[in-house]
């Protein structure tokens, strides 16, 4: 290649890299904006999150760093799930989360914010976040508990491990007239049908049937679970479908 032809790919290069930008964490590009996403969390805040059932009280969970995070050695608020303030039916979510050694958390989606019901996961089933290598033995219960999975009712589909405590995880959840999938850096993990003959078969015979109305809406909050070690978000990013 002559000097001058490769000083001219240089400077084509560096154009196509100006006008394709590496998106910032807890932003949105110009194409995805165009595309009907939105944040969930705009990395300095907790606005639009509330704490489950409680909407005035104030929680443990906050904007550092960038990161949607709670941890339990924290005693500045009261420990809980937090719900979003709006509810969500058909959708695509993405998110990026970590949790620290041993740690466990989940998100929960269709959740009925209601002072009925005991908590979050009474109504809404979780996407289970875990350290799977630091597991307590037994835990993972043929992967109904592992990370990704649909907690406690089906396996991960298809075997994939999430990133060693401490490292972000991409996930996603798509909901579209109560037929969900779960997918875990890449590898769909989940995929059922919620008010399916198999659906209801699986919550019968799992620990979750205690509670009556589990399970059994197609539209409501998205929760996060405070629930063990502590956990971050970023990148919270949801589009109607």
């Amino acid at each position: 290649m002559k000097f001058s032809s490769f000083i001219a790919a240089v400077f084509i290069c560096m154009g196509l890299a100006c006008s394709n930008p590496v998106s910032e964490p807890n932003t949105l590009t110009e194409k995805e904006k165009a595309e009907g996403w939105q944040l969930l969390f705009d990395g300095k805040t907790t606005n639009g999150w509330h704490m489950f059932s409680k909407p005035e009280m104030k929680h443990s969970w906050k904007a550092e760093n960038g990161e949607l995070t709670t941890a339990s050695s924290d005693t500045t608020g009261t420990h809980g799930d937090i719900v979003t303030d709006a509810v969500y039916a058909n959708y695509e979510l993405v998110f990026e989360w970590k949790v620290a050694r041993e740690g466990n958390s989940g998100v929960f989606i269709n959740v009925q914010d209601d002072t009925s019901y005991m908590a979050t996961w009474a109504t809404g089933p979780e996407y289970q976040l875990l350290d799977n290598q630091n597991a307590k033995p037994g835990y993972l219960d043929g992967g109904k508990t592992g990370a990704g999975a649909l907690y406690g009712l089906t396996p991960i589909k298809n075997k994939v491990e999430p990133k060693a405590a401490g490292e972000w995880n991409q996930s996603k959840i798509i909901q579209v007239n109560g037929k969900i999938s779960f997918w875990l850096n890449g590898a769909m993990t989940a995929e059922e049908q919620i008010g399916s003959e198999q659906w209801n078969k699986m919550v019968a015979e799992s620990k979750l049937a205690v509670f009556p109305d589990f399970g059994k809406a197609t539209k409501g909050h998205i929760g996060l679970q405070d629930w063990a070690k502590g956990v971050s978000f970023r990148n919270i990013k949801i589009k109607t479908l």
